[in-house]
């Protein structure tokens, strides 16, 4: 079977991905790759009387058409010796040093298998609170986060990869502004993305200009209170400089727990589309859907299909992994999470000629989401009758007279799909083009130049190619710049900076209306954005129901994932 990868997804699987021998040497083929992992998640089927050899067949043709990829560690790991299937975990960080050391080891275990870590602090005792044991003064939580973040920078992820967190705070917390402006000094956390977590009752100050309470986690009380509007300009401030904090709106997050008797959400995944209860792991998935065309239209038919096949085998993926710890382990096969998202976005709207951000895009992205959703809880209801509904079901929202059982408490997340839409060769997650040509980063500083495929595809169907036009994007150039291309065309080659805050918030929502955990999104802003585009894109994203929001303004970092050689933007 011959696979069709770009330069790019073969760096990345040769350096990340693929079997190694002793010395290093790469011993597998992408295509054995796909076969290793379609055997080995397969395999649970076998547990419930299902046709493990059947199975395996439709994960293989799924994962190397490309249609559908698995996250990283499964790809990684997957019937080989580590067998850690899922990317992220939240550890509770609890007001002990016992705990706090404990969830430090974990994090190690976890890193070197190939996860990340999410993590709130919020539990902690705030700097120069009383140490009751010794009768001195607390570091409070942003001095033990560094402990956490220098673990991170010792452990190599299983050779692949280097580990990610997240960290939050609650905005209540009496230690928020020092947690808030902490990356305003680019060599701190670099190991960690940070996220405030904002309350509904914070909001609630802010519109009305009052201030609000700073609670001292480890007595319940009041420590003193701050002007809401004030504290929200230095999020907006430090968010404006280094890209951080983010913005989790934890009482909506809370809102969407489908298991409140087992705990509430208190931190998220790394990219902060995944909340997830002390000791969950995340298990996700993505499908292409720039390979989910007919004719002029989304092939809802094969997307169908692609989301039941998609659902079972991330529903096999929790029985097939082996988790680095029991609490771990009782955590994943008791709710049963998956977390279905999709990739290649832009390059769906791009052959089917819709310009990203407009009504039409809007839509699209919503009957998507809305069908890949009730799909998704469709094939998990039948997947319940033939194997079960996850053992926490009762006290569960789904827990009601009347209503079927269903297999996981979740189905859906939009992950950012960094690498899988590498290998997948295809724009990530939800994301317009970012650029037509650019720099990509991979592991180890490795630097691969690319050039956005679909202008070559498109130029060919409207029949404008030229190896002339080809070399002039790859160098930098703007369609917007060329006579030989139709209007029509420089219309729909819309590029993430071309796009105003309000579009990006906008795409996220529609996508967020049909998700059931949340979803991964940035919104790029160009280096001469000013602090208010930050504030009004975060106000936006609360208003129009997201569950959280990052910004990230190009050049406020000295290393950045991708690179666009155009000068008005890098």
């Amino acid at each position: 079977m011959e696979l069709k990868l770009s330069p790019g997804a073969i760096t990345v699987l040769e350096r990340r991905y693929l079997n190694k021998d002793a010395s290093g040497r790469v011993i597998e083929t992408p295509i054995e790759m796909f076969r290793r992992v379609a055997r080995n998640v397969a395999g649970p089927e076998a547990l419930y009387k299902g046709n493990a050899s059947v199975w395996e067949e439709e994960f293989f043709r799924l994962m190397s058409t490309l249609e559908f990829l698995p996250n990283s560690p499964t790809l990684m790991n997957a019937g080989r010796r580590l067998q850690q299937l899922a990317a992220c975990f939240v550890l509770p960080v609890e007001d002990s040093l016992d705990s706090i050391f404990e969830s430090i080891k974990n994090t190690a275990i976890i890193h070197q298998s190939g996860g990340g870590t999410g993590f709130s602090f919020s539990r902690l005792r705030p700097s120069n609170d009383i140490v009751g044991s010794t009768g001195g003064a607390a570091s409070g939580p942003v001095s033990f986060m560094r402990v956490f973040n220098a673990t991170t920078e010792a452990i190599k992820q299983g050779g692949t990869r280097r580990g990610a967190n997240m960290g939050i705070l609650r905005i209540d917390h009496p230690d928020i502004i020092s947690f808030i402006t902490v990356k305003d000094d680019p060599t701190e956390f670099v190991n960690f993305n940070l996220s405030v977590a904002v309350t509904d009752a914070f909001m609630d100050a802010f519109e009305r200009g009052a201030d609000y309470p700073l609670i001292n986690p480890r007595t319940g009380k009041e420590t003193g209170r701050m002007k809401a509007r004030e504290v929200f300009e230095r999020i907006v401030e430090s968010a404006w400089k280094s890209g951080e904090p983010g913005v989790v709106f934890i009482d909506r997050v809370n809102a969407a727990n489908p298991t409140p008797q087992i705990g509430a959400f208190e931190a998220t995944n790394p990219c902060g589309e995944q909340p997830l209860l002390s000791y969950e792991p995340c298990n996700l998935g993505s499908i292409d859907l720039g390979k989910m065309i007919k004719g002029k239209g989304v092939d809802f038919d094969k997307l169908g299909q692609t989301v039941e096949i998609s659902v079972r085998f991330l529903d096999d993926v929790i029985d097939a992994s082996r988790y680095p710890s029991r609490e771990i382990d009782a955590m994943a096969k008791g709710n049963r999470k998956i977390g279905l998202g999709v990739m290649g976005f832009a390059d769906l709207l791009a052959r089917l000629r819709i310009r990203y951000g407009s009504e039409e895009s809007l839509k699209v992205a919503r009957d998507i989401m809305k069908f890949i959703s009730e799909t998704g809880w469709e094939t998990s209801r039948r997947l319940a009758k033939e194997k079960g509904p996850f053992p926490n079901i009762k006290g569960a929202v789904f827990d009601r007279p009347g209503a079927p059982p269903v297999r996981n408490a979740t189905v859906t997340t939009v992950a950012p799909t960094g690498t899988l839409s590498i290998i997948a060769g295809c724009s990530s997650g939800i994301e317009p083009f970012y650029s037509l040509s650019y720099t990509r980063q991979v592991l180890n500083g490795v630097r691969i130049p690319e050039l956005n495929p679909l202008v070559e595809e498109v130029a060919r169907e409207e029949g404008f190619y030229s190896e002339e036009l080809m070399e002039f994007v790859k160098n930098g150039g703007d369609l917007k710049d060329r006579a030989d291309v139709p209007v029509h065309i420089k219309d729909i080659f819309v590029t993430a900076y071309d796009l105003p805050p309000e579009v990006h918030i906008r795409m996220q929502a529609a996508f967020q209306a049909f998700t059931d955990n949340a979803v991964s999104k940035t919104i790029n802003l160009p280096p001469g954005a000013s602090p208010n585009d930050v504030k009004e894109a975060y106000l936006l994203a609360y208003r129009l129901g997201c569950k959280g929001v990052t910004v990230y303004r190009s050049g406020t970092r000295a290393e950045q994932v991708l690179t666009c050689k155009s000068p008005l933007y890098c």
